[in-house]
């Protein structure tokens, strides 16, 4: 029966991972890391049934080619401890077809995250008929209008109650890291949970299918 299942974890080098390595697994391919220069070769992974990219208006279209859009991240994070993306895992409504599936699955990427300036890489991946899944690989640092990186953060000075910077022992001042984009808030994650269950409900529904599924857990 169809369940709601939908992770989110983030892609960094502090804990070691590589937003290419990421997507070699995903597409089941084998691409090259520039920035470390290895290369990450998942061409023997069984289950792979559908995959695209998918980029802003404003994005360079050479990154239709993931090796070349994962690259681009990695060039631009330049810090050992680099958030590289957010990675989604979400599972697929069995009663849906595959067509239905990947409709569903392109219309959650191209209304939460490209329509807000990030580049989507995803794949369906399904072994046995009884499992259907998708990867969705998200870019984390925004992008301009000619299509170049922005920052993702900025920081600020630290303000005491009547407005002056605070001094710190060290001699300068207290300052806060301020995100650029609200993509990290746990208020775009909860909206992004329950948006996955209404499509996915509205899905079954136009499909005559009595199943749904909720993003709450069962105590909530």
């Amino acid at each position: 029966m169809a369940i709601y299942h939908l992770e989110a974890k983030v892609v960094g080098r502090g804990a070691g991972r590589s937003a290419v390595a990421a997507s070699a697994y995903l597409s089941c391919s084998r691409l090259y890391n520039d920035y470390d220069g290895i290369q990450h070769d998942y061409t023997k992974k069984q289950g792979l049934v559908w995959q695209e990219v998918f980029l802003p208006e404003y994005a360079p279209q050479e990154w239709q080619d993931r090796e070349k859009l994962w690259n681009a991240v990695e060039e631009v994070e330049t810090a050992k401890d680099s958030r590289l993306a957010r990675e989604f895992v979400v599972a697929l409504p069995i009663e849906l077809s595959r067509e239905q599936q990947i409709e569903l699955l392109q219309d959650f990427i191209r209304e939460q995250f490209v329509s807000d300036g990030m580049c989507a890489d995803a794949a369906i991946h399904d072994t046995d008929g009884h499992n259907p899944h998708a990867h969705i690989l998200l870019t984390v640092r925004p992008l301009d209008e000619r299509g170049k990186w922005l920052p993702k953060s900025r920081k600020e000075y630290v303000l005491d109650e009547n407005g002056e910077r605070i001094h710190l022992s060290s001699g300068r001042y207290k300052t806060r890291k301020v995100d650029l984009v609200d993509w990290n808030s746990q208020e775009n994650a909860e909206v992004w949970r329950k948006v996955w269950a209404d499509l996915a409900n509205e899905f079954l529904e136009r499909n005559n299918r009595p199943e749904r599924i909720d993003h709450r857990s069962y105590e909530r």
